[in-house]
Order: C-alpha cells, then sequence, then structure tokens
C-alpha cells in the first residue's frame, strides 16, 4: 500500500473474545473517530472494518471487527497491522492547528541548540512524547510549534 497520502490512525494490538473480535490502539484525538473513519489496510477493505465499542470511557483503546475474521484465531493473525485513513478524509484544520505527522522532521530545540529532528511520536498514557531521530525522546507537552520555521521548542 502506498502511504504516502495515507495517516497511521491505529494499530491492531490483540484478539478481543473469540468471536474474531480485536483491540485496537488508536492514535487519534478521540478514539471514537474510528466510527466514522474508512479505515484502510493491505489485510481488508474499509467496507469490512466495524468500530465495535470503546474499550473502556477513559482507553484510547477501541474494540473493532472485521467481517472476514469470525473466531480468535483469526484476530490473533491481524496483531500488528496498521490502520490508516486517507489524508484528505481529514477534518480541515484552523489556523494555528497542525496534524503531529505534519512535524516529522522538524528540529527539537532546547535551550537554543537544536538537539534533534522529529523521527515521530509516541504516547504511553501521560501526554505525547517526540521521539528524535538520535533515539531520544523528550515531552510534547507544553512545545512551541512553529511551523514555518519548521521547528519546535521544548522544555
Amino acid at each position: 500500500m502506498n502511504t504516502n497520502s495515507r495517516i497511521l490512525v491505529g494499530k491492531i494490538v490483540a484478539p478481543q473474545g473469540l468471536r474474531g473480535e480485536f483491540r485496537v490502539q488508536t492514535f487519534s484525538q478521540k478514539p471514537t473517530d474510528f466510527k466514522h473513519f474508512r479505515v484502510l489496510s493491505d489485510k481488508f477493505s474499509s467496507e469490512q472494518f466495524h468500530f465495535v465499542r470503546l474499550l473502556n470511557p477513559k482507553s484510547d483503546v477501541i474494540i473493532a471487527k472485521i467481517d472476514i475474521v469470525n473466531d480468535r484465531n483469526g484476530a490473533e493473525n491481524l496483531r500488528g497491522t496498521e490502520l490508516f485513513i486517507e489524508r484528505s478524509d481529514l477534518p480541515a484544520l484552523k489556523s494555528g492547528e497542525f496534524y503531529q505527522c505534519d512535524l516529522i522532521g522538524f528540529s527539537v530545540i532546547r535551550d537554543s541548540k537544536i538537539i534533534g529532528k522529529i523521527a515521530g511520536f509516541q504516547n504511553f498514557g501521560a501526554g505525547d512524547i517526540i521521539e528524535l531521530d538520535n533515539g531520544d525522546m523528550v515531552s510534547f507537552v507544553g512545545a512551541d510549534v512553529d511551523t514555518d520555521g519548521k521547528t519546535v521548542k521544548v522544555k
């Protein structure tokens, strides 16, 4: 699949139950956005993906199902599958807003020194973390993003 115009929004992390449902770690602002996403994958068509429910009210994990999988073994075979949406399906941004994926490659500055370039983002439950190209990780909380200058200042 050509992912240049696609945005990673989740990843299948585990089977859920015996009927082919599975858990999806979501990367969207609201996990319930998956009710409306046209989810894309190399392993199934977007029409086959169905949001079932939120795992729990405070979780960013959802339960989902696809039409072609009806047992736990089939769901287990999907573990690690990345889920995408078309960039064109994203809502328009307001002034000053950005998508994290657009910050990949930006320079990260701390105390007036470049400490690396953004390679990706992680979230282990306590807030977004910037993963740098040198392997370091820094908090994104309170960061100042300059999209014109392609920099992110962190504390």
